[in-house]
């Protein structure tokens, strides 16, 4: 093989090694500040499923003038009344995402404790390396978008 033809092979499967690495279904793993700044989400891997929960928040206890004044905030609004007690750090948001390719994981739900209400939900990882975070009622159309980064 001529020494220009070993560097052009070199060079396309280089860039193809570049490529699978950047359409990684683990891409997704790791902490991610929501867009509003008020937490962190752990994305893990379990099962073959993408799970993640709140590990921070930068408010953890009630303020001053809330009847839970000082205490942990707790998943207050949640529909089942037994579950109200549970700390909002290691709560589970993100349930059941599946890698589909083209860095998007489809076919999870999202949960938002600030009303107790679930969500279906798609996210992608941009190229700029944000997660942009769909939550929808029915059909992806009907829904809001939110930017996450990565933590670092």
């Amino acid at each position: 093989m001529k020494p220009c033809s070993v560097v052009l092979l070199a060079l396309l499967l280089s860039g193809s090694a570049a490529f699978a690495a950047e359409d990684n279904g683990d891409a997704l793993l790791g902490k991610w500040l929501t867009e509003e700044g008020k937490g962190h989400v752990e994305i893990a891997k379990e099962g073959g499923k993408f799970t993640g929960k709140i590990v921070w928040l930068k408010e953890p206890n009630y303020p001053e003038g809330d009847p839970e004044a000082g205490k942990p905030r707790h998943d207050l609004n949640n529909p089942d009344p037994s579950k109200r007690d549970q700390p909002i750090i290691g709560l589970v948001v993100l349930r059941d995402f599946t890698y589909m390719g083209d860095n998007a994981w489809k076919k999870g739900t999202i949960y938002d404790p600030e009303n107790g209400k679930t969500y279906k939900c798609n996210i992608t990882l941009a190229k700029d390396g944000s997660l942009k975070v769909r939550g929808f009622i029915g059909v992806s159309v009907i829904g809001r978008t939110s930017v996450w980064t990565r933590v670092k």
